[in-house]
């Protein structure tokens, strides 16, 4: 089975950058099928997307509202991907998770 364990800060404050880590057990993340993806979840709010990346040749896409501010990257050797959202704002308050769809795999949240 494919595994997602995602990890992060914590609390951080209003300004501040955001950085999160999913690391990917059961499959590696060159998987040509596989699309790793970044969601949130704000309180009592639909889920939004976020970011994503395919680890296989580097492609990339953001939400139109967010791109300014994400960065999202992989680390082959480790089997792990990232997302930087740079100063937060009371607005960026939710709950995050790592997703892929093709495996349909969903890491626990991080908040």
């Amino acid at each position: 089975d494919v595994q997602l364990v995602s990890s992060g800060p914590g609390t951080v404050r209003p300004g501040e950058n955001l950085r999160l880590l999913c690391k990917v057990t059961g499959v590696s993340i060159t998987d040509s099928n596989s699309v790793w993806n970044w969601i949130r979840q704000p309180s009592g709010k639909v889920l939004e997307w976020i970011a994503r990346i395919y680890s296989h040749d580097g492609g990339k896409w953001f939400a139109a509202s967010l791109q300014s501010r994400v960065t999202i990257s992989s680390d082959n050797s480790k089997n792990e991907f990232s997302l930087q959202l740079n100063s937060l704002t009371a607005a960026d308050t939710a709950v995050y998770f790592c997703t892929e769809l093709f495996h349909q795999a969903f890491g626990q949240g991080a908040a």
